[in-house]
């Protein structure tokens, strides 16, 4: 029994040293501007966020709304609400790439001059997955439930690594064809530096024959 507890101690150290993906975030929102946050995500990622206005008196302010805006590493507009004071941002990725979320202050006037305060609860893979469903549709608890849930994180990680190896093979194809590129312009500019020498040296030796100085 004392051993059965001290796997399970150990599994769950292992979880949550693997599975960690959630953020909880601060953002100082100026009175007039946009503040954003990103981040690096692989294909067909389940990606789940919590924000809400804050207050200098930490309450839910309800006289300042903001416009948040979630778009692509291409640019789609994934999630957009304008004059909202807290919501919830919930898709899946559909390509790898810097996913980015920002706020903007919609007209809020300060009497201290300051801006505003905004919390995000970011959540990627395995910890926006809702495990209390999956355990109740599954009926399955305890020991089972951790396993799946440590189960789950290393296949995230597995694809993680997958992607990093992927984004590595295309930085080193990109880097070669520069190295390729940046060689053959040096060659092509050698030439040209060659070629106008010669045209150089050729028009002095027919000046100084002209002049009778050689």
């Amino acid at each position: 029994m004392v051993v059965g507890a001290h796997v399970l101690a150990e599994l769950l150290l292992v979880l949550l040293c693997v599975s960690r993906r959630s953020d909880a975030i601060w953002l100082n929102l100026p009175a007039t501007g946009t503040k954003c946050i990103s981040e690096e995500i692989h294909n067909n990622v389940v990606v789940l966020a919590d924000y809400v206005v804050i207050s200098d008196d930490h309450q839910a302010h309800s006289t300042s709304p903001i416009t948040t805006k979630v778009t692509s590493p291409y640019g789609n507009t994934l999630y957009h609400k304008e004059n909202v004071t807290h919501g919830q941002i919930a898709f899946t990725t559909n390509e790898g790439g810097s996913y980015r979320a920002c706020f903007t202050a919609d007209g809020y006037q300060s009497g201290g001059g300051g801006g505003l305060s905004i919390n995000v609860e970011w959540k990627t893979g395995i910890a926006a997955r809702d495990w209390d469903s999956v355990a109740r549709k599954e009926k399955i608890e305890g020991v089972e439930l951790e396993l799946r849930k440590l189960e789950g994180a290393v296949e995230a990680i597995h694809e993680n690594l997958l992607y990093l190896r992927s984004r590595e093979a295309e930085m080193r194809t990109l880097s070669e064809v520069t190295n390729t590129r940046v060689a053959s312009y040096s060659i092509m500019s050698l030439s040209v530096c060659i070629l106008v020498s010669v045209a150089q040296i050729l028009h002095l030796k027919r000046y100084f024959q002209k002049k009778k100085l050689i």
